[in-house]
C-alpha cells in the first residue's frame, strides 16, 4: 500500500512541469518574432529587386537569410510542439489530420536527435552564406565557420548512434520489469507450499511435485471507453446498419478467427496511423458486425466514421461525378479518418464504378483509414473490379491489417438450430 505523503508529495513534484508552459509561450512569441524578421527582409529584397540595384549575389543572400529564417522557425515549432507533449502535457492530436508525422512517436531521444539534425542544418546554410560571400569573409572566419560545422555535424552523429542502444536499453528495460512481475506472480503464497525443483539424482517428494500446467489464458478484452455525449452523437451520424461491439462478437463460431489481432485493432490505434483493416470469409462469418464494432471503438476514441455498402458507395460517387463534383466529395470524406465499405464482392461494378471506388481508394492511400469487408480475397478483386483491381489493391493492402473468418453462416446455423428444435 502507498504512503499517502509520499504520493501527495510525487503529485505535487509532478505538477510543477506547469512551470514550463510559459516557457513554451514565450518561445511562441520568439516566432512571431522571426515572422517580423522574415517579412522585411522580404519587402528589403523586392525593393532591392524593382529598384535594380540587387545584384545576383545580394539576391542569394537575401534568399539564404530567408531560408535560415524558416529552418530557425521550424526548429522552434519542433521545440514548441514536441517539447511540449514530452515534458508538460498530451496536446490531444490524435486523429486531426494536419497531426505532424514525428508528433506521433516523438520522445526525448527523438527530440534530440531531430533538433541535433536542425542544428546542422541551420549550420549549413550559415556556412553557405559565407562561401558565397567570400570576397568579404576573412579566412579566419572561414576556417573557424568549417571546424564549428564539422563540430555540430560529429555531435548529432555521435547523438544519433548514442540514442538506438539508449533506446533498446529502455526497451528491454521494460521487458525486465515485465519478466520479474511474472516471477513474482509465480512465489507461493504466505502459508502455502512452494515449488522444490529437484537437483539431478535427487528424488521428488510428493508434497513438492509440480502443479499441472495452466492452459494458456485467453487474450485480455480491451477495455471498453466510457460512453460520453459526443461519442454518441458520432456514432448516431457514423450510419451504421445496427450498433454492434466487440464484447457481443460470438468468437466461438468462425473456425478460423483471429482474436490478438482483432483485440489489437479494439484499441483504434489503427485509425491514428491511417492504416486500413480488411475483413475477408464467407457470408455470415460476422465481417459486417466486427467492422461496425471497430467503427463504434473508433467513435468513441474520437473520430469520425462513416460507414456505407459497397452499393451505396457506388451510388454516392456516381451521384457526385453527374455533378461535377467528385474532387469535392473526395476532399470532404477526409473530415472522416475512417471510412468503412461493407460488403465488397457481392455486386460486380462496370469499368466506371471501379474507377471511382480506385479513386477513393487512392485518395484515401496515407491520407485517412478504410475498413472493408469482402467475401472474396484480394486476388480475387478482379471479379469485381475488373482491370482496376490490381492497383487497388496494391494501395489498399500496403498499409493494412488482413483478418480472415472461416466457417459457416451464423445466421443459417440460427435458422437450422431453431427448425431442428
Amino acid at each position: 500500500m502507498q504512503n499517502t505523503p509520499t504520493t501527495t508529495l510525487g503529485y505535487a513534484l509532478f505538477a510543477t512541469r506547469w512551470l514550463q508552459a510559459p516557457l513554451y509561450f514565450g518561445l511562441v512569441a520568439a516566432q512571431g518574432v522571426y515572422v517580423y524578421k522574415f517579412f522585411k527582409e522580404l519587402w528589403t529584397l523586392i525593393l532591392m529587386c524593382v529598384s535594380g540595384h540587387a545584384t545576383e549575389t545580394y539576391v542569394m543572400l537575401a534568399v539564404l537569410k530567408l531560408v535560415d529564417v524558416v529552418m530557425i522557425a521550424n526548429l522552434l515549432i519542433m521545440v514548441i510542439v514536441g517539447g511540449y507533449e514530452t515534458f508538460v502535457s498530451r496536446i490531444g492530436l490524435q486523429g486531426h489530420r494536419d497531426q505532424p508525422e514525428w508528433l506521433s512517436h516523438v520522445n526525448s531521444n527523438v527530440l534530440k536527435v531531430k533538433l541535433a539534425t536542425a542544428i546542422v542544418g541551420i549550420s549549413s546554410v550559415h556556412l553557405l552564406q559565407m562561401f558565397v560571400d567570400v570576397h568579404h569573409t576573412s579566412h579566419h572566419a572561414l576556417m573557424w565557420g568549417t571546424v564549428i560545422h564539422m563540430a555540430f555535424i560529429a555531435s548529432a552523429a555521435i547523438l544519433a548512434y548514442m540514442s538506438g542502444p539508449m533506446a533498446a536499453q529502455s526497451d528491454r528495460g521494460h521487458a525486465d520489469r515485465g519478466h520479474a512481475d511474472h516471477g513474482h506472480a509465480d512465489r507461493a503464497p504466505a502459508g502455502h507450499p512452494q515449488v522444490v525443483r529437484p537437483q539431478p539424482g535427487q528424488e521428488t517428494p510428493a508434497a513438492t511435485l509440480p502443479r499441472p500446467r495452466q492452459p494458456e489464458p485467453e487474450p485480455e478484452p480491451v477495455p471498453v471507453p466510457e460512453p460520453d455525449a459526443d461519442a454518441e452523437a458520432r456514432i448516431r451520424a457514423a450510419g451504421f446498419p445496427a450498433r454492434k461491439l466487440l464484447e457481443d462478437f460470438d468468437q466461438q463460431h468462425p473456425r478460423g478467427f483471429d482474436r490478438e489481432t482483432v483485440a489489437r485493432l479494439g484499441k483504434a490505434d489503427f485509425v491514428t496511423a491511417r492504416h486500413n483493416v480488411v475483413f475477408v470469409g464467407p457470408t455470415g462469418t460476422g465481417k459486417t458486425h466486427l467492422a461496425v464494432a471497430l467503427g463504434v471503438r473508433a467513435c468513441q476514441a474520437g473520430h469520425r466514421v462513416l460507414f456505407a455498402t459497397a452499393a451505396e458507395w457506388a451510388v454516392r460517387l456516381s451521384d457526385a461525378r453527374a455533378a461535377g463534383r467528385l474532387d469535392a466529395e473526395l476532399a470532404a470524406l477526409d473530415e472522416h479518418p475512417l471510412l468503412i465499405v461493407d460488403e465488397i464482392g457481392y455486386t460486380p461494378f462496370d469499368a466506371a464504378t471501379a474507377g471511382l471506388f480506385f479513386q477513393l481508394v487512392a485518395h484515401r492511400y496515407e491520407r485517412g483509414s478504410l475498413i472493408v469487408t469482402s467475401d472474396r480475397p484480394l486476388g480475387r478483386w478482379d471479379e469485381v473490379f475488373g482491370t482496376s483491381a490490381p492497383a487497388m489493391v496494391d494501395r489498399l493492402a500496403h498499409h493494412a491489417e488482413v483478418v480472415r473468418l472461416e466457417g459457416d453462416s451464423y445466421r443459417t446455423r440460427r435458422a437450422t438450430a431453431a427448425w431442428t428444435d
